[in-house]
């Protein structure tokens, strides 16, 4: 017999539903009648201390300031680094490419000083300007096949920083608490393993070497122009500064308009998903003008957002453009001069002038790439807080093994809250026996389903401890415990595979036969005989090609293959109908059979032969007994009954 024990008195305060998590940011929606703006999004996001994914949880993604760039910076630099060898071939390539441009100028300065005049007449000195022309094309074409490889190497280099981030990343999300996916937005983790990683794979691939071939490039064309003549390379960097400085406050200006287009761009993607996976629900209410209104409205911020975005983008080239040339002018009217005077040559001129062009050209590569450098190393920066989150915490050293586990579980004097303030179970106590069928029913928020979170440990109580065998469960390995336990969700989970391993989910090395058995327990085999494939059938994302129903089958199918010492049953049979409901608790009788067992039904009609029903209301036990001792008292459970069946009398 399940013993209950529990402090008398109702809580002086009322807890919340029980989650408690802080509401997702929300758009405007159809039907709704008020709109948050990009900034109280931006600000709303802030405050839950969470960055926003796209996505209908998520809402709009926010491309936000790096707040740590030189940490994060030192961090992707060592992801790149374990690439050591293509980094070695890009340093390579890069200082070579540098070299050929750098002779470029001056290889054609020769070239045309082997061509003068004299006496009205232009001399060629044919010999050599037939040498420097081959040396000119070997340069080009060098240079040229060094960049393609360049170019490989880099490519290389992306993917596979990027390729082991994202293998990081996910083994990450793979052992990230519980807490942590359901505080949470999905959108937003998943962002972080596409956009994000994409944004740095684009980032790395074009700005490593070229912000390796614009420094080699500076400092290159500099000490070629000090090499013709000191004053000229003083005068080719004259506008320099003014270069400098247009680029960073227009990069600085233009970002402003990138990061709202992202937030328009991740509001668009979510009123596509939100229409997808919500499309009935929007016809079957007749919102579909609504929703095309509402992504019209959007579509069209964007738009307007998106041109004003490509526009002042589009004022960085031209604005530098003309002061290039402004600098052309100075530098080659200068040359004119000291020409005249006989300090430089025609041809060095030529030379100068495309040298001068080189050291401005590196500063406008720097500037025309600073936005996307913000955006990944704030990505990345994203990226890292995800892979420096600690793992889900295993103090379990207990050698206790699963087939050791009997099923007896003590909760005693428990007290939850999975946010601080808001406070779920208050001196939660309850005894259950090896064996014994326990069900748990009461209103939603009433703190069933935290009962079953805290027994599989997904979360941690805040004070009391729970039992099992009489070995408290964080003494016992989180892989034992939860290995020991089946769960049958309300919401089922289905994955994009055949039926056969969604089913072997629940043992992954049972044969076929126990497959079918498994199936014909849950009262599954009917239904799954009748598909074209049968067991082999391919389910689509969620099992959406299957009925509600049929989903959960497959699910209490898996809990039977997993053979448990302890099962548990959250709403497990609310999606089917009411035969085959008969038939799966007839299917559960044996399945339950010397294993302990855990109900969470709201239909009372599943329950009615269960050993002992824990009545629960705002997070504390208002009544405990068999259903005909309960239905004497004429308490909570009574009413409760009176209200689900009374009209079946009639």
């Amino acid at each position: 017999m399940a013993e209950v024990r529990n402090t008398p008195g109702m809580p002086d305060k009322m807890p919340p539903p029980e989650m408690g998590k802080p509401a997702d940011p929300k758009n405007k929606r159809p039907g709704s009648d008020k709109e948050l703006s990009a900034d109280e999004l931006r600000d709303l996001a802030k405050r839950n201390g969470a960055n926003t994914g796209g996505g209908p949880r998520g809402g709009p993604m926010i491309r936000e300031k790096p707040k740590n760039a030189k940490a994060t910076v030192g961090k992707l630099l060592r992801y790149i680094g374990k690439s050591k060898y293509l980094i070695l071939v890009i340093l390579f390539t890069t200082v070579l490419t540098t070299i050929l441009s750098l002779l470029g100028p001056m290889l054609q300065g020769k070239a045309i000083d082997t061509m003068r005049l004299e006496e009205a007449r232009l001399h060629v000195d044919f010999d050599s300007l037939i040498h420097y022309l081959i040396l000119l094309g070997i340069v080009y074409v060098s240079n040229s096949l060094i960049t393609m490889v360049q170019g490989i190497a880099a490519a290389k280099i992306s993917q596979t920083t990027v390729y082991i981030m994202r293998k990081d990343l996910f083994r990450k999300i793979s052992y990230l608490p519980i807490q942590y996916t359901d505080t949470h937005a999905n959108g937003d983790i998943m962002s972080r393993m596409t956009n994000d990683v994409d944004n740095i794979s684009n980032t790395i691939s074009q700005s490593i070497s070229s912000l390796i071939s614009s420094a080699l490039t500076l400092i290159g064309a500099f000490a070629m122009l000090v090499h013709y003549d000191w004053r000229m390379a003083l005068i080719a960097l004259i506008t320099i500064p003014l270069t400098v400085f247009v680029s960073m406050n227009l990069s600085k200006f233009m970002r402003k308009y990138f990061v709202k287009k992202q937030v328009l761009l991740g509001q668009l993607n979510s009123q596509v998903e939100e229409m997808v996976t919500g499309y009935k629900t929007v016809v079957a209410y007749g919102k579909e003008q609504d929703a095309c209104e509402e992504f019209a409205r959007i579509s069209e911020e964007f738009r307007k957002c998106s041109i004003r975005a490509n526009v002042w983008g589009g004022v960085m080239g031209p604005a530098n453009n003309i002061i290039n040339n402004l600098n052309y002018l100075i530098v080659a009217a200068s040359g004119a001069y000291f020409a005249m005077t006989g300090v430089i040559s025609v041809g060095d001129i030529q030379a100068i002038l495309q040298y001068s062009r080189q050291l401005s050209m590196p500063i406008n590569q720097i500037a025309n790439q600073y936005a996307n450098i913000l955006t990944a190393i704030a990505g990345a920066e994203r990226v890292f807080t995800i892979l420096e989150h600690p793992d889900e915490l295993d103090a379990g050293k207990s050698d206790v093994k699963v087939e050791d586990i009997k099923g007896n579980i003590e909760f005693s004097h428990i007290d939850f809250s999975y946010n601080p303030e808001k406070q779920v179970l208050f001196d939660f106590n309850l005894d259950v026996k090896q064996g014994q069928k326990i069900a748990l029913v009461g209103a939603t928020g009433s703190g069933k389903t935290t009962v079953v979170n805290l027994l599989t440990r997904f979360y941690d109580v805040d004070s009391g401890e729970i039992r099992l065998d009489g070995v408290n469960i964080n003494d016992i390995p989180k892989n034992t415990l939860r290995s020991a336990i089946a769960i049958v969700l309300q919401d089922t989970v289905l994955f994009q595979d055949t039926i056969a391993n969604n089913i072997r989910y629940g043992k992954l090395d049972a044969t076929d036969e126990e497959i079918v058995q498994a199936a014909d327990t849950a009262e599954a085999r009917e239904f799954i005989e009748r598909l074209p494939d049968g067991y082999q059938t391919v389910l689509t994302e969620g099992g959406s090609n299957l009925s509600q129903g049929q989903r959960q089958l497959l699910a209490i199918a898996r809990a039977v293959l997993a053979d448990p010492k302890i099962l548990i049953l959250d709403e497990a049979t609310s999606s089917v109908d009411t035969r085959t409901e008969m038939h799966i608790q007839q299917a559960m009788v044996s399945l339950m059979k010397n294993r302990t067992s855990l109900i969470i039904a709201h239909r009372l009609s599943t329950i009615r032969d269960a050993d002992i029903i824990i009545v629960m209301k705002n997070g504390t036990i208002m009544e405990s007994g068999n259903h005909e001792e309960l239905l004497e008292k004429q308490g909570v459970y009574y009413e409760l009954y009176q209200n689900q069946f009374a009209g079946f009398a009639t």
